[in-house]
């Protein structure tokens, strides 16, 4: 099984998501980590299922200069294909989480796993729902 692990992360707190993700996988899967500029929608048929991370930006959104135009790139491929996603936060709700969610719901992308979310970096409680959202994708 291929899997794609794309993540934006600004204070780090993300990438530890994303290492968790990953290092859960490891031996399990064939797991890419890929920069968002370098993934698009003509990457999608390469892979089984997608991790995809972003920490919530300026008033909870997806960060806009490099994660979200490559999400959005990719929305339409998303019908059908496995994915989790995740990502951390340090103020707000989890406002961004929900309506990424619901962009992911619409785009008909098959979430096996809740989004997981951190305040800041990732404590026991993500560090579990980050390894059971990973193996939720085998």
């Amino acid at each position: 099984m291929k899997i794609a692990l794309v993540y934006y992360s600004g204070t780090g707190n993300t990438e530890a998501m994303a290492e968790i993700v990953r290092s859960e996988l490891q031996g399990k899967a064939e797991v890419t980590v890929i920069d968002p500029p370098a993934f698009g929608p003509g990457d999608i048929e390469k892979y089984d299922a997608f991790a995809f991370g972003c920490p919530a930006m300026g008033q909870e959104v997806l960060e806009e200069e490099i994660f979200e135009p490559m999400f959005a790139s990719i929305e339409g491929s998303l019908n059908g294909r496995k994915i989790i996603i995740f990502g951390s936060y340090g103020w707000g709700d989890g406002e961004w989480m929900r309506n990424w969610e619901e962009r992911c719901i619409a785009d008909g992308a098959v979430l096996t796993h809740a989004p997981v979310i951190a305040n800041e970096a990732p404590d026991e409680t993500a560090e579990a729902e980050l390894r059971e959202a990973a193996g939720s994708l085998l």
